[in-house]
């Protein structure tokens, strides 16, 4: 009887592991478009930390998905586009990931690359709800945060969402 509850607790637990696992490997990377949290979204050409809906002051554009600013970067915002990569010092897939985008910085011209070290900017993780590393922020160039990936991005889809931009 104890060996049959064994069993039957390891075969959910496998289960349960094994549907987690697939999850992760379907979503991990993928550029999802960022949602504004207003229904009268900003334009894209918009400065950074105007009120997306102007009878709703609690509805700033720095929120959780919002705007990034030169402050933020310590660097000037790409021409077309700024590719934010917040990593942590023994994050394997954060050293992938900035090969991935220093190579797209490369190969597309006006676009930025700037890595964030997640542990010595906590307010800036806390403000762009970061929750794991490596993310990833394409950020257009009036600073706006258009898409986000978590988890280490292929190359194809860096460069799809950059040509949105461009």
């Amino acid at each position: 009887m104890q060996s049959t509850s064994t069993f039957l607790v390891l075969v959910v637990v496998l289960a349960a592991a094994t549907a987690f696992g697939l999850y992760r490997k379907r979503t991990d990377g993928v550029m999802k478009r960022v949602k504004r949290g207003t229904p009268v979204p900003l334009p894209d050409d918009a400065p950074p930390g105007e009120l997306e809906n102007p009878d709703d002051v609690s509805a700033t554009a720095s929120g959780p998905h919002g705007d990034i600013s030169v402050a933020d970067l310590g660097g000037p915002l790409g021409e077309h586009a700024t590719l934010v990569q917040f990593s942590s010092a023994f994050c394997q897939p954060c050293r992938v990931t900035k090969r991935v985008l220093a190579e797209v910085t490369t190969m597309v011209d006006g676009i930025e690359h700037y890595e964030i070290d997640a542990e010595s900017r906590l307010d800036l993780v806390r403000r762009l709800d970061i929750r794991r590393t490596p993310t990833v922020l394409v950020v257009n160039s009036r600073g706006h945060i258009i898409r986000r990936a978590t988890g280490a991005p292929r190359k194809a889809d860096v460069i799809a969402a950059l040509g949105e931009l461009i």
